[in-house]
């Protein structure tokens, strides 16, 4: 429409004239004046033919894979492992604590086939299962808390064991890195598994979106809420935070005090959206002692830097009812350099008292292996 009329405006101008006697004839003759014409080509109108929403993301994608089912792969997140592999292609990730104040991921896919390498792979925690069983995903993980395991081997989760049985032929090491730091997977190994394993590789046919995402013509501006440039998360020793790009409208990982990185593509990982989910319980924890002596093996070069302050001592208390139980320790330490002696702890659960003005909450989910 503009060059349109950009046009008849060049048109105009080239013909105007004042009123006036006419010319005295010359041998000279008029050239008429070039003029410019801009054919207007309309906007191309999308489609989206052969595309539907993603269940998991919102966004458009090809109908004949939207119905695949997704897997959850369970994911290393301390410095040491850094950078992790294929984070940048999960629809969904989830981030939680596990022990000794580190978290672990659970990276969700539901178009993995070309992924070449994913990981690295860690151990299942109990309630990372029922993460995935939200998003009916195949679970993917190298061994387990204790907790977990009546959940893992019963009918309630698709899961393979990079551990134990068949499912260690979907997996393989990193020799470049340490173990067990080093177990990654790829999306052939993951789409083989769930063949071997005879899973349903697509979605049951009732299956609704876990979440509800706006439109891009609708979008939801929040106008209640408040500006978020920087979020940042109280995890202790990832210390991870997002930075908003205005330009792209996406939130930028931070942690360990810089960039956290895709490993396979060489880029910032970025989110659309952030979800903060706290989790309360209605028990409190307290324990017979508040200190405890541990007995701490290794090379001598490497006990003379380890210092008490070190020693991050966690329990996996997820499945503990009311009543004193008697529990093992974790203690986070770098398991190429040392060991110790297995240590038990008594610890009593009691239902919260809120008539008293006990409002504090404990999630009791910090699992220890």
């Amino acid at each position: 429409m503009i060059g349109v009329v950009c046009a008849i405006a060049i048109l105009s101008a080239g013909c105007k004239s004042k009123e006036s006697e006419a010319p005295t004839p010359s041998s000279t003759q008029d050239v008429p004046a070039e003029t410019a014409e801009t054919e207007y080509q309309p906007e191309p109108v999308e489609t989206h033919e052969g595309e539907v929403r993603s269940f998991y993301t919102g966004e458009w994608m090809d109908e004949k894979k939207a119905k695949n089912r997704p897997v959850a792969v369970m994911t290393e997140n301390t410095h040491v492992t850094l950078p992790q592999y294929g984070i940048g292609n999960a629809d969904i990730i989830y981030e939680c604590p596990v022990e000794g104040g580190i978290t672990r991921l659970m990276t969700i896919y539901q178009d993995y086939a070309s992924l070449k390498k994913v990981g690295n792979v860690r151990s299942c925690r109990l309630y990372y299962v029922y993460f995935a069983k939200e998003f009916e995903a195949v679970y993917f993980h190298a061994g387990e808390s204790k907790y977990a395991l009546d959940v893992l081997n019963s009918s309630f989760i698709d899961n393979v064991d990079g551990i134990t049985g068949k499912g260690g032929a979907f997996y393989y090491r990193d020799n470049s890195r340490r173990a067990p730091h080093n177990l990654y997977t790829t999306g052939e190994n993951l789409a083989s598994a769930m063949k071997t394993y005879g899973y349903d590789t697509k979605l049951p046919e009732n299956y609704t979106s876990h979440y509800r995402f706006a439109a891009e013509d609708s979008p939801n501006l929040l106008e209640q809420g408040e500006t978020a440039k920087k979020v940042s998360l109280y995890y202790v020793d990832a210390k991870p935070w997002f930075v908003y790009n205005e330009t792209d409208g996406l939130y930028y990982r931070y942690e360990f005090g810089d960039k956290q990185i895709d490993g396979s593509t060489g880029e910032q990982l970025a989110v659309k959206n952030i979800i903060l989910q706290n989790c309360k319980s209605s028990l409190n924890l307290s324990f017979d002692k508040a200190q405890v002596s541990v007995t701490v093996s290794g090379l001598q070069d490497d006990l003379n830097k380890l210092n008490a302050s070190d020693l991050a001592a966690s329990i996996d208390a997820s499945r503990l009812s009311e009543g004193t139980h008697q529990v093992e320790l974790s203690l986070k330490l770098d398991e190429d350099h040392y060991a110790y002696q297995p240590i038990t702890v008594s610890v009593t659960v009691k239902a919260k008292n809120t008539q008293d003005g006990d409002t504090s909450t404990d999630s009791g989910e910090d699992t220890g292996e």
